[in-house]
This record gives C-alpha cells, structure tokens and sequence, in this order.
C-alpha cells in the first residue's frame, strides 16, 4: 500500500513519452507481467500493473488463505512479486532520483522492503542494486 505513495508521486514526470520502457540501469529492459503474455509496457503502466497485481494476489485466498501462515507452494509467488515490485524502487533510482529519495527520506519503504526481502530469502541480493542507508548487515537479517 504505501508503494501507491512512489506511484502518486512518479506520474508527475514518468510517462509514456518520458520512460517508454521499464528500466532500472542500461542493462535491463524488464517485461510486463500483467498481460497473457509479458510485453514491454511504459514504466509508469508497468508500475501500476505491478502494484494492482501485487494486491491481487496478496489477496487471493487461492494462494493465502491465511494470514499467519503461507502455504510453502504460494512462497515462490512472493518471490516473483517482490522481484517486479523492487523494479519499481530501482526504477524511481535511477531515473527518478528526487522523487525517490523524497519519498525514501520519509518512509525509508525501499530499505525497509530491501531488509525483508533478504532476511526471508525472496530476492537474490545480486539483483538488490538499490544502494540503501546503513547497507542491510548479516547481523540484521540473521
């Protein structure tokens, strides 16, 4: 919920013209998973579509009829999720950089995103390449 923030803030300057693609650095060109088969999408539809996605699933009592415990087959869609949400914070990075660290300096939501996902082992910390205050230490996420 508190991604919308990122959102709201971003249609400001991050638009179909602006950032025709989903991008973090020059090296990737992330796909869309939103439709039946994933496609390239402007970053600002990327990051609505994630997020509407994302909620749907968190959502489903398919995956999570509980909300204390998950079910070990649903684990590999938080994975998955996480993946494309964390391409939002990378994206606002690297091509949004005041909109990021506006939202970043009072909600410290990517760092506090980044020491989830490493302290459950949902993201491969090759792909965490957001740098974020204070570095996620070992001691923190043991």
């Amino acid at each position: 919920m508190e991604l919308n923030a990122i959102a709201v803030r971003l249609q400001a300057e991050c638009n179909a013209e602006t950032c025709s693609q989903m991008t973090a650095t020059e090296q990737w060109i992330f796909l869309c998973a939103a439709h039946k088969t994933p496609k390239e999408c402007p970053a600002i539809d990327y990051t609505r579509h994630t997020l509407d996605g994302a909620a749907c699933l968190l959502n489903s009592y398919k995956y999570f009829p509980s909300r204390v415990s998950i079910k070990e087959s649903s684990v590999g869609k938080l994975g998955s999720v996480c993946r494309r949400v964390y391409r939002i914070f990378s994206h606002a990075y690297f091509h949004h950089r005041s909109v990021f660290d506006e939202v970043e300096s009072k909600t410290y939501l990517c760092q506090r995103f980044t020491i989830f996902v490493t302290k459950y082992h949902l993201m491969s910390k090759d792909n965490l390449i957001v740098p974020i205050l204070g570095e996620v230490s070992n001691e923190s996420t043991a």
